[in-house]
């Protein structure tokens, strides 16, 4: 059995070189040694500038560009590219492999066709007591209003009202909470 261990990782370090192996073990490592919610929740606050209290990551997640967080979010695997503007309102909540396109290419305006070498940053705003379902994307300028619940796979193109339920490609909503419910547990401090 260790015979074909060692086997496996010498062909690794023959393929992708023994300094990613290395480091692919020393964070394997880390991952344990710390547990790992605290792992992850500690490399994102060191990628972003302002973070509430009570931040959980649980899963590996990636934040370029200008990031802030409310209290109380919750990261299962988001991955925010570019160097564009993102705020996340308090109780969000992400499902897994979820995504947010900051900028893009000058297609419009630029010196060259398809595109040139410069970008169109974007800002996208998040209120509070927002879900995303697993695979959601956002591409930028687009506020998602307080207690939306975008469906999973869905891709937001456009602002989300307050308490819709979004989903499909581009979403569209699909049907609204129960505000009332909403407001009285919200009035009731009743946040996961």
């Amino acid at each position: 059995m260790f015979k074909k261990l060692r086997n496996k990782i010498a062909l690794l370090r023959a393929i992708l070189g023994s300094t990613v192996i290395k480091n692919l073990i020393a964070e394997e490592q880390g991952v344990q040694a710390q547990g790992r919610q605290k792992y992850y929740t500690d490399a994102v606050r060191k990628q972003v500038g302002e973070t509430g209290t009570n931040l959980h990551v649980n899963n590996s997640c990636e934040f370029l560009g200008k990031v802030s967080f409310g209290n109380n979010c919750n990261f299962n695997g988001m991955r925010v590219l570019g160097n564009g503007e993102v705020h996340f309102g308090d109780n969000f909540h992400s499902g897994i492999e979820c995504m947010i396109i900051t900028q893009n290419h000058n297609f419009n305006h630029g010196t060259a066709i398809p595109y040139d070498d410069t970008y169109e940053l974007k800002k996208v705003m998040i209120e509070d007591n927002v879900w995303f379902g697993n695979r959601v994307t956002v591409v930028g300028n687009v506020t998602i209003g307080e207690g939306a619940i975008i469906a999973a796979g869905a891709v937001v193109t456009k602002d989300v009202p307050k308490c819709a339920i979004v989903g499909g490609n581009p979403a569209k909503v699909i049907k609204y909470r129960d505000i009332e419910h909403y407001e009285s547990l919200k009035a009731q401090g009743k946040f996961m």
